[in-house]
């Protein structure tokens, strides 16, 4: 990680500044590991790229769009609804 410094260049993160952010995700994130098949990596970045998206903004999105669908089709309410 690294940190924004004049003329566009970064310094690397103190080792205070890693932690902070590590107790940060820690208590605000929950990680899901997700395994495709060799070359869909690619292809999955490609497309969220193509989107303005990152891979991680992507796959939230796609995973909210179809739950959304599927509790829609059976007639369910969305979180937050």
């Amino acid at each position: 990680m690294a940190a924004p410094q004049e003329g566009g260049k970064s310094m690397p993160a103190s080792k205070a500044q890693q932690r902070a952010v590590s107790k940060y995700m820690k208590e605000n994130y929950d990680e899901i590991k997700v395994r495709v098949e060799k070359g869909q990596k690619d292809i999955i970045k490609a497309h969220a790229e193509a989107r303005g998206e990152s891979v991680n903004g992507f796959i939230g999105r796609a995973i909210d769009e179809t739950m959304e669908r599927d509790n829609a089709a059976r007639g369910e309410a969305t979180e937050g609804e």
